[in-house]
Formats: C-alpha cells, sequence, structure tokens
C-alpha cells in the first residue's frame, strides 16, 4: 500500500465514516504528510534515522509499500512518532499543533491496524502535551457595538462583511461553520439557523433582529450581484461567487473591526457572545449548546469574565465585601 493510497483512504476514511469536517481532514493530512517526510528521512540509510533498524522490519527498497530511503507508515511505531514530535517541538511547532499532530497519528495508527497494516496500535502510548489555555480575548459590550455600528454598506463585499460579522457575533458559530451555511440553513419564520457543527452534529442557534437585517440587506443586495452559476445555494458568496472561504471571511472580519478600532477576528466574536450571554444570565449548559461544545469543561473557559463582574458586584454590593 503506497503512503499516498494510504493518506487518501484515511483522508476518506476520516470524512465518511468519521464524519470530520473538510477542516479536521484537511490538519490532519497536512500534519501526516509532515510525519511522511520525516519517515522518508529517517530511515537505515539516512543521516536522521531514529534509533536502530534492529528488530522494526526495516523497509524493503524493492517493494512499492516504502520510500527507498526510509521508512513508510506501516513502519510506523512509538519511537518514530516521538522523534517526529521532538522535531516539530524543535521547529517551534506550538503545543495546540503538537496536540492535533498526536491526534492526527492515533487516529491513522488505528486507521491502519484495522486494516491489517499494522500488527499493533501504538497509538494509546503516544502522549499529547499538556496545553496551556490561555484566557480568550473578548470584546466588552462597548466595542462589540461599536464594531456593528459603522457606516452605510454601498458594495456587495460591505454587505458581506457586515453580515459575517453580525452573524457571526449573533450566533457564536465558528467562522468554518458559518462559511458552510445554506440558504435553507435561515429559517425566518422561527429567526433562527441550522449550523452543521464538527462531528457532523447539527444545532439550531437563534439570531436576533440586528443580524437578521444585515442578513436580509446581504440577501437583497449583495448576493444577487456576486452570484454565479458556482454559487448553488451557498448563503455567503467570495467575489467569484462561489462559497465563501474560511480565509476570507477572516480578513472580512479584520477589516470591519479593525475600521471600528477593534483589535480581534472571528473567534474573538464567538468568545464575545459567549461570555455576554453568561454575563446576561444565560446558565453554562444553555451557553454550551450554543457553541456547540460537545462538552461542557470546553465552555467554562468563557465564565472568566462573568466571574470578575460577578466580584465587581459582589464588592459593590454585599456589606462584608
Amino acid at each position: 500500500m503506497l503512503d499516498r493510497t494510504v493518506l487518501d483512504r484515511f483522508g476518506a476514511h476520516l470524512s465518511g465514516e468519521l464524519g470530520r469536517s473538510p477542516h479536521t481532514v484537511r490538519g490532519y493530512l497536512a500534519d501526516l504528510r509532515s510525519l511522511q517526510r520525516f519517515l522518508a528521512d529517517s530511515g537505515p540509510t539516512s543521516d536522521t534515522s531514529v534509533g536502530t533498524d534492529a528488530g522494526r522490519g526495516g523497509p524493503d527498497p524493492d517493494t512499492e509499500t516504502s520510500d527507498a530511503r526510509g521508512y513508510g507508515f506501516e513502519h510506523l511505531d512509538v519511537l518514530l512518532v516521538r522523534g517526529w514530535l521532538a522535531r516539530s517541538r524543535d521547529e517551534g511547532i506550538s503545543r495546540a499543533s503538537l496536540s492535533r499532530r498526536v491526534a492526527a497519528v492515533r487516529a491513522l495508527t488505528r486507521f491502519l491496524h484495522r486494516e491489517g497494516v499494522l500488527e499493533t496500535d501504538p497509538g494509546p502510548r503516544l502522549v499529547a502535551p499538556t496545553q496551556q489555555r490561555g484566557l480568550p480575548t473578548v470584546l466588552n459590550e462597548e466595542q462589540a457595538a461599536s464594531a456593528l455600528a459603522q457606516g452605510p454598506a454601498e458594495t456587495p463585499v460591505d454587505l458581506r462583511r457586515r453580515a459575517v460579522v453580525e452573524l457571526l457575533y449573533a450566533t457564536g458559530v465558528r467562522v468554518a461553520e458559518l462559511c458552510a451555511l445554506d440558504l435553507g440553513d435561515v429559517d425566518r419564520a422561527r429567526d433562527t439557523v441550522r449550523v452543521l457543527g464538527k462531528g457532523a452534529k447539527e444545532r439550531t442557534v437563534p439570531v436576533g433582529a440586528p443580524a437578521l437585517d444585515a442578513l436580509d440587506a446581504w440577501l437583497a443586495g449583495g448576493r444577487p450581484e456576486l452570484a454565479t452559476s458556482a454559487s448553488g445555494a451557498a448563503l455567503l458568496l467570495g467575489a467569484r461567487g462561489g462559497r465563501l472561504g474560511v480565509r476570507q471571511a477572516r480578513e472580512d472580519v479584520h477589516a470591519l473591526l479593525r475600521a471600528a478600532g477593534v483589535d480581534s477576528g472571528p473567534h474573538g466574536l464567538r468568545h464575545s457572545a459567549a461570555t455576554h450571554l453568561l454575563n446576561g444570565g444565560a446558565d453554562l449548559r444553555s451557553v454550551q449548546e450554543f457553541l456547540g461544545h460537545a462538552s461542557p469543561r470546553s465552555t467554562q473557559i468563557y465564565t472568566h469574565v462573568s466571574v470578575e463582574r460577578l466580584r465587581d458586584t459582589y464588592r459593590q454590593a454585599h456589606p462584608r465585601a
């Protein structure tokens, strides 16, 4: 089995059987191509060989399953993966990216073991680095109001930017989830949006009047100007009429926020939406569902601002503060 065929089949497994998002599949495959290059450079004839070839069953250069210079995926073991992770760390890869690389390798080795390519699965022996989770950057309510109160939108791009920022703040969706929305996902009768999140999990999110107004303006005066035969049912469109890409959506957000003097991006709007909900009295479970988090642990990071607000209120109101 050629390594490039392995990655093709693994990518299909991730998206088809496991329901991983296109963003996750691209990230995993990019990581595994890095691992593939490391393996090719780490064979018994390479200067960067990891450990010795004894007991590892070195590659046969006459077979198509391995690079003639090094190892292939069928030679994966804990030592090789740790060597790759060590090199990644030396290259300055962040803890979050290292954790994703571990997750990608675990998924691959589980797949290869199931396919009979690996006799044993080394994945469970791999330990992801502990992530140092910082507090999210959050706009205060005045900053959010300033960012959303820009001048009149005159061009299709202006209308799209306004709709993108309003929807991100109103719904707290991830930018990739926003770009994946279709026209039919907007329910004007109930003022909700149907969102397909991580793991192909669907959720319904309410949308406020300002965001719906911005969306209506885009649909009336922006989308028709950009639409082509390639547009399909995509809610948001790029300059050539295709579905709006994540990179362009990020640029839209940064452009609008910079104009308002706010240094933030799409994830900052998501953080802000969650924090403002908590500040307004929403319970953690509701915010968890709103954000599409599988576990409340992922949502708890948003509570820090609410705790600060509670502390201020306590100091002002409690007689023994």
